[in-house]
C-alpha cells in the first residue's frame, strides 16, 4: 500500500539545544500516546508517515526515529529513510508531505539531500498534483542565504503541482517557539486529513512541549557542562605560520558519551580586553543594567562582538551615509562587502562610524547572540572514555593598531585552565551519526584530512586499533611545511609501525617550488585509490568546505573517470552511488 504521509528533515546546522528541545517535543507526543494506550490499548493505525531525513551532522537521523515514534503515538504508522534514498517514483506516490530542512554552508542542501534535490529539479521530475505539503525552514539570519534550502524545496514542490497544507515557516537560531506553533498546526491538520486516531478511537492528542527523555543529555547551549581543560599542548612548531593545539577536556560526572566522528560544541566567552575597549568606545562603565544583566557581562558572554551582524552593517550604513562602509553597501556587491568586512570586528565598525555610531541601548539589539563553536572530536571513547580531545588552529592576526584573535580558539588557548581566570569551559556534545567508522571492521577506509581536518581521523585510527579491526586504513594528510606543520607525526609513525595505518600519503604545499596538495597525491595514486573503492572502501573528507572539499571532490571524480574510462557522467553516477551507500561522507566547514 503506498504511503499516505511523509516527513522530511535535514539537520545541519542544528545545535544540541535544538536537538534536545525537539526530542523533548517529540517525547511529549509519545507520552500523550502512551497515556492513551494505557487507557484503551495500542493506537489504531489509520495512515502511514514516511519519515525522511537529510543530514550533515547526524542529528536528523536521530530525530527521524523520534518523530516516527511520535507519529505512531498519534495513530500514524511510519519508517525513517534517508532523503537521498527516495526516488522520484516514491515521491510521486506520497499524498501528505511535511518538510523540515536547514541550509548548509552558503545556501546548499545537506550532503545526503543533494541527490534528492537534483532529481526534484530535473526536467523529468514527476507531477505532484496529488500531494499536500508544508515546509519548515531552520537557519541562521547571520547568513545571506537564510533558509534557502527550505525556500527552494517549497517553491519547487509548488511548481510541480503540489498544494500547501500549511504556509512555510523560516526559523532563526532560536527556533523553538515558531517551530512548536508550526508543528502543532501541521500535525493537527495532517491527523485530521488522514483520519489518524489514538487508542480507543479518540482523536490524536495535540502535541505539547515536554521535558526531554531521561536518556538525552541535559547539556546544551544554555546549560553547558563545565569541563576542566586538562591538556593544552602546542602541536605545530613555534616556527610555523600557524598555531595548532591539542586539547583534552575532562568529562567528569557529565554522563556525556561520544563516538568517534562526533563534534564537541565549545561555549566561548569574549576577550575581556576587547570587551573593555568596546565599553570605553561606548563611554560605558559596564555596570549599566540591560535585559540580560550588567552590560559588561552581556558583551562578554551573550553577544557576538567579533563578527558584525548584517543588521549592524545596515544600521551603520544608514547612520553614516558618507562613510566607506555605506559606499560599499550601496554598490550591492556581496563579495566586495565581504572583502571589506574581512578581519574587522564590531569595534572597528563603530569607530569608523564616528559620532553617528549607536550607543549601548541601540547597539545591543543589533548584535547576534554569541554562538557555540563546534570542533570535530579527535579521540575515540574506546581509547579515552573519560576525556574528549580536540585539534584546533588558533586564529590570530595583527593590523597597524590592533591585535585580533578568534573568539573560541584563543579562549581555549589563553583564557581557560591553569592560572587563567576561567577554571572550566562550557561544552556539550553534537552527535554526528552519519560520520563514523564502518560497523564492518574488515572494510577498508580512506581518510582525506589536511590541516586540522586530521582531527576525526586520529579518532578513527584509535577506534580501529582498539577494536582490532582488520580493515586497511589510508590517510591523506598535508599542510604548509613538514618540519613545522606535521602534527601528530610521532603518533602516526607509531600507528604505521603497528600496522594500524596501512598507507600515509603526505602533501606539504610549500616544501617545493610547485605547490602540492592532498588532491595532487590522490591523482598520483589514482589506480590504487580506485582499487580501494572497488574493494568496498569508505571514503571520508574533513576540513575546509570553501576550497579543499570542492578540490578533493573534483580530483576524486577525475580519478574515477580516468580509471573507469567511461566519461564524466559515469564518474558522477559512480560517486552518487557511493554517497547513497554512505561510503562517501564529508565533515566540512
Amino acid at each position: 500500500m503506498p504511503p499516505t504521509g511523509s516527513l522530511i528533515l535535514a539537520d545541519a546546522p542544528f545545535s544540541a539545544e535544538q536537538e534536545s528541545w525537539l526530542a523533548g517535543f517529540i517525547a511529549g507526543i509519545a507520552a500523550a500516546g502512551r497515556r492513551e494506550t494505557a487507557a484503551g490499548g495500542a493506537p489504531a493505525v489509520t495512515g502511514t508517515v514516511d519519515v525522511l531525513f537529510g543530514t550533515q551532522t547526524g542529528t536528523a537521523e536521530f530525530l527521524a526515529g523520534e518523530l516516527v515514534a511520535g507519529a505512531r503515538a498519534r495513530g500514524l504508522g511510519g519508517t525513517a529513510t534517508a532523503l537521498d534514498d527516495i526516488t522520484p517514483e516514491r515521491l510521486a506516490a506520497m499524498s501528505h508531505l511535511l518538510i523540515v530542512t536547514s541550509t548548509y554552508g552558503e545556501g546548499e542542501m545537506p550532503d545526503n539531500a543533494g541527490l534528492f534535490w537534483e532529481a526534484l529539479g530535473d526536467e523529468g521530475a514527476p507531477r505532484l498534483e496529488g500531494l499536500r505539503y508544508a515546509v519548515l525552514g531552520l537557519g541562521d539570519r547571520g547568513y545571506d542565504e537564510f533558509c534557502r534550502a527550505a525556500k527552494l524545496i517549497d517553491t519547487r514542490l509548488e511548481q510541480l503541482g503540489a498544494v500547501r497544507l500549511h504556509d512555510r515557516a523560516d526559523c532563526d537560531v532560536d527556533f523553538e517557539e515558531p517551530a512548536a506553533a508550526w508543528t502543532a498546526a501541521v500535525l493537527d491538520r495532517l491527523a485530521a486529513e488522514t483520519g489518524a486516531t489514538a487508542a480507543g478511537g479518540a482523536p490524536a492528542p495535540a502535541p505539547a512541549p515536554a521535558p526531554a527523555p531521561g536518556t538525552r543529555s541535559p547539556w546544551n547551549r544554555r546549560t553547558p557542562y563545565r569541563s576542566r581543560l586538562v591538556v593544552n599542548r602546542l602541536l605545530s612548531s613555534p616556527d610555523s605560520a600557524k598555531e595548532i593545539r591539542h586539547y583534552e577536556l575532562d568529562l567528569g560526572d557529565s554522563g556525556i558519551t561520544y563516538t568517534a566522528g562526533d563534534a564537541l560544541a565549545v561555549v566561548p566567552m569574549n576577550d575581556d580586553a576587547v570587551v573593555g575597549a568596546l565599553l570605553e568606545h561606548l563611554g560605558a562603565s559596564g555596570d549599566e543594567d540591560t535585559d540580560g544583566g550588567p552590560l559588561a557581562e552581556v558583551l562578554r558572554t551573550g553577544r557576538e562582538i567579533r563578527i558584525p551582524s548584517k543588521e549592524l552593517v545596515a544600521d551603520l550604513a544608514g547612520r553614516a551615509p558618507s562613510s566607506e562602509l555605506a559606499s560599499v553597501v550601496a554598490r550591492g556587491d556581496r563579495s566586495g562587502l565581504d572583502s571589506w568586512l574581512w578581519g574587522r570586528d564590531v569595534l572597528d565598525l563603530l569607530r569608523a562610524a564616528g559620532p553617528a555610531a549607536p550607543g549601548p541601548d541601540e547597539l545591543l539589539p543589533l548584535l547576534r547572540p554569541l554562538k557555540a563553536r563546534q570542533y570535530s572530536i579527535s579521540s575515540s571513547p574506546l581509547a579515552h572514555p573519560d576525556r574528549v580531545h580536540l585539534t584546533v588552529a588558533s586564529v590570530r592576526y595583527d593590523t597597524a593598531d590592533r591585535r585580533y584573535g578568534g573568539v573560541a580558539s584563543t579562549y581555549l588557548a589563553d583564557r581557560v585552565g591553569g592560572d587563567t581566570a576561567e577554571a572550566a569551559v562550557g561544552i556539550y556534545l553534537q552527535p554526528n551519526a552519519a560520520f563514523g567508522v564502518p560497523a564492518d571492521d574488515s572494510a577498508p577506509i580512506v581518510m582525506i584530512g589536511p590541516g586540522t581536518g586530521i582531527a576525526p581521523f586520529r579518532g578513527f585510527l584509535h577506534e580501529r586499533a582498539a577494536r582490532g579491526a582488520s580493515g586497511r586504513n589510508w590517510l591523506f594528510f598535508g599542510d604548509q611545511r613538514r618540519h613545522t606543520d606535521f602534527v601528530y607525526e610521532d603518533e602516526l609513525t607509531r600507528l604505521r609501525e603497528q600496522g594500524v595505518l596501512t598507507r600515509l600519503d603526505l602533501a606539504f604545499s610549500r616544501d617545493q617550488a610547485e605547490k602540492v596538495y592532498v588532491q595532487t597525491r590522490m591523482r598520483e595514486r589514482s589506480r590504487e585509490l580506485y582499487g580501494w573503492l572497488e574493494d568496498g572502501a569508505y571514503l571520508y573528507v574533513c576540513g575546509d568546505a570553501s576550497r579543499m572539499a570542492k578540490d578533493v571532490e573534483a580530483a576524486l571524480l577525475g580519478v574515477i573517470a580516468e580509471q573507469r574510462g567511461r566519461g564524466d557522467e559515469d564518474a558522477t553516477r559512480y560517486l552518487a552511488e557511493l554517497r547513497r551507500a554512505k561510503r562517501y561522507v564529508r565533515d566540512v566547514y
